[in-house]
């Protein structure tokens, strides 16, 4: 067991001041997500209104069946909101607080790699939302054949919610590998070498994440994250560090 005890002066405020960071770094991320989510209450009707695009091309409408249903799908929109407008600055504090046990050259593609973490985090959802989303829903309805659907408001939103965010997220894989590979993590040979095991573990994933016990859901997630994969070899080769001997052939 760790005796904070037996531990130095020193020892004892560089701990003490690691503890502070962190602090401080959650306060600002939990204010951040609040003032995200107030924001996002605000406009909790239109989010709504975006979220329900998919239905209204079936001409299908969303109900609610309980008092405070309505309520708490606002409340619920804008807890989900705050956290993606908040993205940003939680991950921006993440790498605050564990800047300092990073080498400068690792902070450089930190920094470098930000804004394209964002870019890939909207762009899965946004993928997901206009070209997947739409599919799943509308082979869902197609396969109930006669059954006339009600649509409560909380599951749809729900599902919605359990769909877009996971692709927002398996969107960052091609960055994660970038990093790792400049860190000689991992390597091209590797990441091909275990395919067969990341293909199982990509629809493995996918049976957890998609909303929907459907096959086609499952496929529709676990194909784009394994192009994702492919997509990321690649990435791995492009940012593999040079060798001494690479760059004296270059200079050559």
């Amino acid at each position: 067991m760790f005796n904070f005890k037996n531990l130095t002066v020193e020892e004892k405020q560089t701990i003490l001041e690691h503890l502070e960071d962190l602090r401080k770094s959650l306060l600002i991320s939990v204010v951040a997500i609040v003032i995200a989510a107030i924001a996002a209450f605000y406009y909790s009707d239109q989010i709504l209104a975006i979220i329900q695009q998919p239905l209204k091309a079936l001409d299908l409408d969303l109900i609610f069946i309980g008092v405070t249903e309505g309520f708490y799908i606002k409340l619920k929109l804008a807890f989900y909101g705050g956290l993606v407008l908040a993205f940003p600055v939680v991950v921006w504090q993440i790498y605050r607080f564990i800047a300092p046990a990073l080498f400068p050259q690792e902070r450089k593609y930190f920094l470098i790699l930000f804004p394209v973490m964002i870019l890939l985090f909207a762009g899965g959802a946004l993928f997901a939302y206009f070209v997947i989303l739409k599919l799943v829903i509308g082979f869902l309805i197609m396969i109930a054949g006669d059954l006339e659907p009600m649509l409560t408001v909380d599951k749809y939103v729900s599902f919605v919610l359990a769909f877009t965010i996971p692709f927002g997220l398996v969107f960052e894989l091609p960055v994660i590998v970038y990093f790792l590979t400049r860190l000689g993590i991992v390597s091209p040979e590797w990441l091909a070498a275990k395919r067969k095991y990341a293909l199982l573990a990509i629809f493995v994933m996918a049976a957890v994440l998609t909303p929907g016990p459907d096959p086609i859901s499952q496929c529709l997630m676990g194909i784009p994250v394994y192009l994702l994969y492919e997509t990321s070899i690649w990435v791995s080769k492009l940012s593999r560090p040079r060798k001494p001997d690479d760059e004296a052939e270059g200079d050559s």
